[in-house]
C-alpha cells in the first residue's frame, strides 16, 4: 500500500478500460477468463450484491477487474493492483499517467479482507466495494 492513511483493509487501484460488455461474463470472457470460470465467478459475486466489480488472474497473466460502469454496463479492464493507494486521488492521479490517447479508465475500490501482500497469488480474496469513473 503507498500509504498508511487508508482504512484498515481498503484500497484504490486504476483500471484501463479493453472493452465494454453488456454482462460480466461476457466481460471476464472477453479478459481472456475461460466461460465456465466467469459464470462461477459471477456467480460467487452474487453473495456480495453490492460489488459493483470482480477482479480475476487468468492462467498466467495479469490481473484483470470488470467494472460497473456509471451507465450500467461491464467494462473489462486490465487491473493495476501492484498499485494500490489509500486514497482514491492518488489512484486517480495514477491512472492519468497510466492512461493513454483515446483509453478510457476507472478507480476501483479494494476491500481487503486481511494485508494485500498475504493475498496477492490467488486474488480470491478480493472484494471491490465500488468503481469511480475518472
Amino acid at each position: 500500500m503507498n500509504s498508511s492513511t487508508n482504512p484498515p483493509g481498503h484500497g484504490y487501484f486504476p483500471a484501463i478500460v479493453c472493452v465494454e460488455c453488456d454482462s460480466p461474463i461476457d466481460a471476464l470472457v472477453a479478459l481472456c477468463i475461460p466461460r465456465h470460470e466467469a459464470t462461477d465467478l459471477v456467480a460467487a459475486s452474487w453473495v456480495e450484491s453490492d460489488s459493483p466489480c470482480l477482479v480475476a488472474t487468468p492462467d498466467g497473466g495479469r490481473p484483470v477487474a470488470v467494472l460497473r460502469t456509471p451507465e450500467g454496463r461491464w467494462a473489462a479492464c486490465h487491473a493495476f493492483l501492484n498499485d494500490l493507494y489509500a486514497t482514491h486521488e492518488e489512484a486517480d492521479r495514477r491512472l492519468a499517467k497510466l492512461l493513454k490517447r483515446h483509453h478510457n479508465g476507472y478507480v476501483a475500490c479494494l476491500r481487503l479482507r486481511s494485508s494485500a501482500a498475504d493475498h496477492w497469488p490467488g486474488l480470491a480474496h478480493l472484494g471491490c466495494l465500488r468503481d469511480e469513473s475518472t
